[in-house]
């Protein structure tokens, strides 16, 4: 059974990160309030607050030869529904920091990923597995 975790993110805009949440990632909306919204992230809580002057602060690790934007987070989906989505993202023309491909190929843990950026800078991954059984494989 799938226990499910809460994550709060600052936001530069409240509304402009409402269009990109419900409507670009198509996540259904829960409780809002002047100045946040909650979200059905996959079967996770996901709150954005608005923080107009929160700093973003952008570092990158070297992953399988890409930079892997820190800090991140994401889910692992379906293998199917993260190639729907990657779809979606490029026919709406998201930016990608790192375009849709398959990691770690031939090797334990090989996954389909991709990285982006929310509007106020918040780095998102979204993986699958071929083999969910993979997920934590060395």
């Amino acid at each position: 059974m799938l226990t499910p975790f809460h994550l709060a993110i600052p936001v530069k805009d409240l509304a402009e990160s409402k269009e990109f949440y419900s409507n670009v990632l198509n996540l259904k909306e829960g409780r809002s309030d002047t100045q946040w919204q909650d979200y059905d992230f996959y079967g996770h809580q996901l709150v954005i607050h608005e923080a107009k002057d929160f700093p973003i602060r952008l570092h990158h690790n070297e992953v399988d030869d890409h930079a892997v934007p820190v800090p991140h987070f994401g889910v692992v989906l379906q293998w199917e529904d993260f190639h729907q989505l990657a779809d979606r993202l490029k026919e709406k023309r998201i930016k990608f920091v790192i375009e849709p491909y398959i990691r770690f190929e031939g090797k334990p843990g090989e996954q389909a990923t991709m990285f982006f950026y929310d509007p106020s800078g918040n780095a998102l991954e979204f993986k699958a597995f071929k083999d969910i059984g993979m997920l934590f494989a060395t």
